[in-house]
């Protein structure tokens, strides 16, 4: 197994150490060990099946596991969903659930909900943000969420999870089922986001794409990370190229 560890390491945001997860007798998670720095991409790349929607899950505390995770130095032991979301911590889900029957900018508000129970009540002022980074649902702010195309709805769940200030946003899946040209902007969107200062956690079977927008990558198999690494060194190792990149890989190398 290639072992290496973040040169010049940001602070941590998020740390995972030895999460595992079972269903029943079968473990999905074996011993997993992820960090993310302030203002880096670290993506989990593998095949379906391998265990990162689950991952991701376990770090929510959607899912029970053992481990710990701990988040701006703080353990997550007992804490709930909703508690680490108001800590924080924001999931965008491969499912892209969105409210159909209401607008786009009502979605946007539901996201910053939990900021509101709190009493902040600078909603506007972030939503001003969103409809800078992504132009088009400023353009269909009225419009139905049902309505949106494959590729809008992608930016309207990233819009909304911003709306929450969040200090780690969590992908899951963000370019499944969309047009290679869509995968394209919503991956540059992704980069973007670098320099708001929100670390993230990036799960995705385009490898090759996430690799290329990544800070670090991890490489899940079966539930247990077999390759980690820098991700400009990922992407040219022949073990990883091979099985994860393909012949479109050969053109980097």
């Amino acid at each position: 197994m290639m072992k290496q560890q973040m040169s010049g390491e940001a602070e941590s945001v998020l740390e995972v150490r030895d999460l595992s997860v079972a269903y029943g007798k079968v473990e999905a998670l074996h011993s997993a060990n992820v960090r993310v720095g302030v203002g880096q991409i670290v993506t989990v790349i593998g095949p379906n099946g391998a265990g990162k929607t689950t991952m991701l899950s376990a770090i929510m505390g959607q899912l029970a596991g053992s481990g710990e995770v701990s988040f701006v130095g703080q353990s997550q032991a007992g804490v709930s969903v909703e508690g680490r979301v108001n800590r924080g911590m924001s999931l965008v889900p491969e499912r892209r659930e969105l409210f159909a029957s209401m607008t786009v900018e009502d979605n946007l508000l539901m996201g910053a909900y939990a900021r509101y129970r709190q009493g902040l009540r600078n909603h506007q002022e972030t939503m001003t943000e969103v409809f800078q980074r992504f132009p088009r649902l400023k353009e269909r702010r009225n419009q139905f969420a049902g309505t949106l195309s494959g590729g809008e709805r992608a930016m309207l769940v990233l819009g909304r999870a911003l709306m929450a200030k969040p200090k780690v946003l969590l992908l899951d899946e963000p370019s499944l089922g969309l047009a290679p040209l869509i995968v394209k902007e919503i991956f540059h969107i992704i980069s973007d986001l670098r320099r708001s200062g929100v670390a993230i956690l990036l799960v995705e079977q385009n490898a090759r794409a996430a690799l290329q927008v990544s800070d670090f990558g991890y490489v899940l198999e079966t539930g247990t990370i077999v390759f980690e690494g820098p991700s400009a060194d990922l992407i040219h190792d022949q073990r990883v190229a091979e099985t994860y990149l393909g012949a479109a890989a050969r053109s980097l190398q």
